[in-house]
């Protein structure tokens, strides 16, 4: 098993992404902590997780509630986390919020909670993980990052924002870290099939929907890769991310293809809004 005994930090996890990367970790033989709001939710695959674990490994799952947003809630985290396993060796950065619309209809609070959660939160957990993972023989930060980190987007701003923020944090943090055992990488996915964004799909831009679809589990593989060879950021899909870098690097590209792009969009969001109407009871 790959992560045999690892202990590894998935932040974000009742859901999405951050469930599939702590059901592969327990499936690779770590030692996950759940690290979500919805404490019932942890709490339970926290259980799931550890009464699934194989018994020759001995591996045990467990939750802890906690905000990202909050400078006490990654302390705590940490310390519970110290206090229970001895040891960091994975730190999984994916939780996430967005509010989406122009800048000027956004509100301040909506805004500032984008970028705690998502820039912030992230910094934070890996400063105060640091000094525990340098310690381990082989460590790992993954930053889930998002292909609106490469590519600005309208509608988008401040989300793009605080992936633009990470991405350039994790790639400067992979830079210090060179010559330890610790690797930094970023897995930037563009479209997920989750809640993250069918559960608001009226109010995501047409422009989103160009790109091919993943689903969580795409991503949470992407996830256990970089932990395993350290390769500094995975794309998802691979051409989305080779369209995002070229249409962030000649803006005359961008203007050409983005009609094209949002007659795409608009069509594909079509088709997703009608299967999200056929799920209603």
């Amino acid at each position: 098993m790959k992560f045999k005994n690892k202990v590894v930090i998935v932040t974000g996890a009742s859901v999405g992404v951050g469930e599939a990367c702590a059901r592969f970790f327990a499936q690779e033989g770590a030692n996950v902590v759940l690290a979500a709001r919805s404490e019932n939710i942890i709490s339970d695959l926290a259980v799931e997780l550890t009464e699934g674990a194989p018994k020759s490994i001995h591996s045990h799952s467990i939750a802890i509630k906690t905000d990202v947003a909050k400078l006490r809630d990654c302390e705590r985290l940490i310390e519970q986390t110290i206090a229970m396993f001895g040891r960091i060796d994975i730190l999984v950065n994916n939780a996430g919020y967005n509010a989406r619309g122009d800048v000027a209809e956004c509100d301040l609070d909506s805004m500032d909670q984008i970028i705690d959660v998502n820039l912030k939160g992230p910094i934070r957990l890996t400063k105060l993980a640091l000094p525990h993972l340098l310690t381990s023989p082989k460590a790992a930060v993954i930053n889930v990052a998002s292909l609106a980190g490469r590519f600005p987007l309208e509608g988008e701003a401040t989300y793009s924002c605080s992936k633009f923020g990470l991405r350039a944090f994790s790639l400067a943090l992979a830079e210090e870290l060179d010559e330890t055992a610790v690797s930094v990488s970023l897995v930037s996915p563009g479209p997920i099939d989750t809640g993250f964004i069918m559960g608001h799909i009226e109010d995501v831009p047409d422009l989103v929907f160009s790109q091919p679809m993943s689903n969580a589990e795409d991503v949470a593989k992407a996830v256990l890769a970089c932990a395993e060879d350290g390769v500094r950021e995975r794309a998802i899909p691979a051409a989305s991310g080779v369209l995002a870098t070229a249409g962030y690097l000649m803006p005359a590209l961008r203007k050409v293809a983005k009609p094209v792009l949002l007659r795409a969009g608009a069509k594909a969001k079509k088709r997703y809004l009608k299967r999200e109407q056929l799920k209603q009871p």
